[in-house]
């Protein structure tokens, strides 16, 4: 997609309506591979009841680690065409929004090794057979538990990311401040969970993060439905 600033000015809704379509397949994407395989085959505390689920059911495991990689492609766009969006209330803060979330995908993608190294220590390779198999069981799990604080790693910057849209939003004035406020209070649940994972892990939960679906649904539906006021972007162009 080539992203023309003159023709992004003249005609941001139909851009805003890219992100918002791309935003809406981020969230379908990553529910499908946590609430649909990952939750399907990952038994918490159980390290040989997750090792023969992932075992037998390989091909699931894997269309979820790509159903991941097809939400951080997405990520992209998304970030570059939300920059421009945000562009006319603060170019210093839109720029920074954009530094905080190119280094949560970043961190994001690079954390799929995890899942696929719990993948290649259940495999048949010839290497792997130094190890028992409750010991590569074990590594497995281990793969998991680390992609797990990994995600709450790159969340910490996805946080920021919330926190950032939410405030430019509000002050915006071609989006509803409604939404900005959901933006930020997802910030500030991203960032309470993924800190809570590293130091009080018994306070994260998926439960807490409930906001932050219901805040990005938000802006990507309307981000497809209404698009930008175009009457007052305009007038912050000016």
């Amino acid at each position: 997609m080539r992203l023309n600033l003159k023709n992004f000015e003249s005609s941001p809704q139909a851009y805003a309506r890219i992100a918002g379509i791309l935003y809406l397949v981020i969230i379908l994407m990553g529910l499908c591979a946590e609430a649909f395989v990952r939750n399907k085959l990952v038994v918490y505390g159980d390290v040989n009841t997750t090792a023969n689920n992932i075992i037998h059911a390989q091909p699931l495991w894997k269309m979820g680690i790509t159903a991941d990689i097809i939400m951080h492609i997405c990520d992209l766009p998304v970030m570059i065409i939300l920059y421009y969006l945000l562009k006319p209330v603060s170019k210093k803060l839109a720029l920074l929004n954009l530094s905080f979330n190119l280094i949560q995908t970043a961190v994001l993608v690079a954390n799929k090794l995890n899942l696929l190294a719990a993948l290649f220590f259940l495999g048949d390779a010839e290497y792997l057979k130094s190890f028992t198999p409750d010991q590569l069981h074990t590594l497995s799990y281990l793969s998991i538990k680390l992609h797990d604080f990994g995600f709450g790693i790159g969340l910490i910057f996805f946080g920021f990311v919330c926190l950032f849209e939410g405030y430019m939003i509000f002050r915006s004035g071609y989006f509803p401040k409604a939404i900005g406020v959901l933006m930020s209070i997802a910030g500030i649940c991203y960032l309470f969970n993924s800190f809570a994972l590293i130091l009080m892990p018994q306070l994260s939960s998926i439960v807490i993060l409930m906001p932050c679906l219901l805040a990005e649904l938000s802006l990507s539906l309307w981000l497809i439905f209404k698009g930008v006021n175009l009457h007052v972007w305009k007038q912050k162009l000016a």
